[in-house]
């Protein structure tokens, strides 16, 4: 059994290999218990262009004026700031799906959503290679380093799995996707 929603507190971060639904479990959540959404890829890039990343002072100014606030909940990994947002935060939800489908996740939303939660304003969605790569080779391995990280935070933790398990969440607490 894991925390309740409620017990995770004012302030989420929702982490997870890429395509796993933190994006959209981000928006459920504020949605439900009224809270800002913070999507790091959203801070991370710069609106209006193909996912060109903002200067890392600028992001972590940004970032860092994020959690500064008393209720949020957050989505997306970005190491260089992992540290001062596990600070801030008061529960986390870590996601995991398997490789085959965070790919077809993503084949997914490039190819048919026009609008999906966690989205870069005017950034457009389209197959990239090195999404690909990092889905494919990269994600996996660098998840296992976040994973083994986290392992150690002290914070009401809520783990998914698979699939099934953020189903099961989504019911459980009442969430809309």
């Amino acid at each position: 059994m894991h925390p309740s929603l409620a017990e995770l507190g004012p302030r989420i971060c929702i982490m997870g290999p890429s395509n796993s639904g933190k994006s959209t479990l981000a928006r459920s959540i504020g949605r439900a218990r009224d809270m800002p959404v913070v999507h790091l890829d959203q801070l991370h890039h710069r609106p209006n262009t193909d996912w060109e990343p903002r200067p890392l002072a600028e992001f972590i100014a940004l970032h860092d004026a994020a959690i500064a606030g008393e209720r949020w909940v957050m989505d997306g990994k970005y190491r260089v700031c992992l540290p001062q947002r596990l600070q801030r935060a008061t529960g986390l939800i870590l996601l995991d799906v398997g490789t085959l489908t965070s790919l077809v996740r993503y084949l997914r939303r490039t190819c048919f959503e026009t609008d999906r939660a966690g989205g870069l304003e005017g950034g457009g969605e389209h197959i990239k290679w090195e999404m690909l790569h990092h889905i494919l080779v990269a994600g996996r391995a660098s998840w296992r380093g976040y994973e083994a990280r986290l392992a150690t935070v002290a914070l009401p933790v809520v783990r998914l799995p698979n699939p099934q398990a953020l189903a099961d969440f989504y019911r459980d607490e009442r969430l809309t996707r």
